[in-house]
């Protein structure tokens, strides 16, 4: 209403609903199941919806998903035309996925029941009270039909609203003359086919138990869905579910549902089953996985170990495994790290003899090209353990640059006292040299590395392995430092050599001899 002249307006409702509306109704195009909109577009011709002139168009994805949906019910070619099942379907006042199901009917009987379930799922649920607690779309049937033969008092014996079976026996009758299905064979339908038919309408919810006896399912859409903690007789492998919600953790709750033979649903969708081979990386079992497998939907039917995999698609498995764990998955040993470190640094340091780059994130990115060589036979994390990183970083220089890392960065460098000792290498900064004092006696000039450019920083320990003094200036030291350092330290170490002149003393790693 609008206001068209002074006066009151009187809110027939609470301030709490107030606040709760919306400023206008949502249109309906933006909601609902685009499914049969999508197949008059076809049978029209109109493949872009886009050329049409629309108050609100219709939502991009839900168009899409609408005309996926057709594709599975063979009303649309994989192109998005229309198919001369499709224009079967469009001839009929249903749903395009009730319609399918009327139309995969191929017996007069089945067609029957068929129709049965057509008005079930078009109309008010049959039952009242707890009794609509159950999610069984079979049992229905079966009320449905009790009332058939029975009348109003068979229905309310099954728990059924008399009234709801009156109007959707209505409804199954109009469909059996659409389908010109004798009456007489509304009375001799069973049940056992309602779960095979219902899938020709949801073939995208045939719904696969995930652990036996359990109420989760997966979907052949690949959404999960469970149902209810009471349905306890619906609890079979497979199910097809004919009303489900969205689910406010991923996993929707079936409302209604029918059990389906999976022997019987492999044989009539026979089509539509995938077999593929698959080889990819279970990060669960942390091991490549090689089947085969018979796919409906996301559902697997059925699988079996792939012997012959190729080999280069389980190298690239077992690369993406390596990928996701991280290359600290990898067998590094002290020796290994130290390699890489020591090449790293003579990338900044003579950068002219082009080393590769091997820091982590350049090793992550060229993974296939200096690991993929060595995984023949690797397909899980456990055999990572056979793999020698060492030699596998060695494998990426060439000789003279193999020479070059030895002279210009070794591992270790032999001091005056004639010890060899292991030099520490971290990129961007200078090499460390720990060493005790008097093993470095009469030497004046600091070490040098990688043809001379880089001075090595010393970290002089006292004979108790303590820094006395890092420096890069060991001549500076040995002039300004050194008389400090032995006031300091000769009356706590007296059992080592302080020399009045450490230029001319004889280095030594050990303590002065007893006399």
């Amino acid at each position: 209403a609008g206001r068209t002249a002074p006066g009151v307006c009187y809110r027939l409702w609470s301030e709490n609903t107030q606040r709760g509306l919306i400023p206008q109704a949502i249109p309906e195009i933006k909601t609902a199941d685009l499914a049969p909109l999508a197949l008059e577009l076809a049978a029209w011709g109109v493949q872009d919806a886009t050329s049409l002139v629309w108050l609100d168009p219709p939502p991009v994805a839900a168009l899409a998903q609408a005309r996926a949906l057709l594709v599975d019910l063979e009303a649309l070619d994989a192109e998005g035309r229309i198919t001369p099942s499709g224009q079967a379907l469009a001839q009929l006042p249903l749903h395009p996925r009730l319609a399918h199901m009327l139309r995969a009917a191929v017996t007069n009987q089945r067609r029957a029941l068929a129709c049965d379930i057509a008005a079930l799922l078009g109309e008010r649920d049959i039952y009242k009270g707890d009794a609509r607690r159950s999610c069984d779309l079979a049992e229905r049937v079966e009320v449905l039909q009790g009332f058939r033969r029975g009348g109003r008092q068979a229905a309310q014996a099954s728990g059924a609203d008399p009234n709801a079976c009156q109007r959707i026996e209505q409804a199954a009758r109009q469909y059996r003359r659409l389908l010109h299905v004798p009456e007489d064979e509304a009375l001799k339908g069973v049940a056992d086919d309602v779960g095979l038919l219902l899938a020709q309408a949801y073939p995208d919810r045939i719904a696969m138990q995930r652990v036996p006896h359990e109420p989760r399912y997966q979907l052949a859409n690949g959404r999960g869905a469970r149902l209810p903690e009471w349905e306890l007789k619906l609890r079979q492998p497979f199910l097809v579910a004919a009303s489900t919600d969205a689910g406010k953790s991923g996993e929707g709750i079936i409302y209604l549902a029918a059990t389906v033979n999976p022997e019987r649903l492999a044989k009539n969708f026979a089509s539509q089953i995938r077999k593929t081979e698959e080889v990819y990386w279970d990060a669960d079992q942390q091991a490549v996985v090689a089947r085969r497998v018979e796919c409906l939907g996301a559902l697997v039917l059925d699988e079996s170990p792939l012997r012959d995999a190729n080999p280069e698609k389980l190298r690239a498995a077992m690369l993406e495994g390596i990928r996701a764990l991280g290359l600290a998955s990898l067998p590094w040993t002290d020796e290994a790290r130290a390699f890489q470190l020591r090449v790293l640094s003579m990338r900044q340091w003579l950068p002219e003899d082009n080393w590769p780059d091997l820091s982590d994130a350049a090793l992550t990115e060229r993974l296939a090209d200096w690991l993929g060589p060595y995984l023949d036979g690797i397909t899980r994390r456990s055999h990572l353990t056979k793999l020698d990183m060492l030699a596998m970083l060695k494998s990426q220089l060439d000789w003279l640059q193999a020479k070059l890392l030895d002279d210009e960065a070794p591992t270790h460098i032999k001091v005056p006292s004639g010890s060899s000792l292991k030099l520490e290498y971290k990129p961007g900064e200078s090499p460390v040299l720990a060493v005790k004092l008097q093993e470095m006696f009469g030497l004046a000039d600091t070490p040098r590395i990688a043809r001379g450019r880089v001075p090595v920083t010393l970290h002089l320990l006292s004979p108790a392995r303590q820094p006395i003094q890092v420096t890069q200036d060991l001549h500076g030291f040995w002039d300004r430092t050194y008389a400090e350092v032995k006031k300091e330290l000769k009356g706590r170490y007296p059992k080592h050599p302080w020399p009045d002149d450490p230029w001319n003393a004889v280095p030594t790693a050990r303590a002065k001899r007893r006399t």
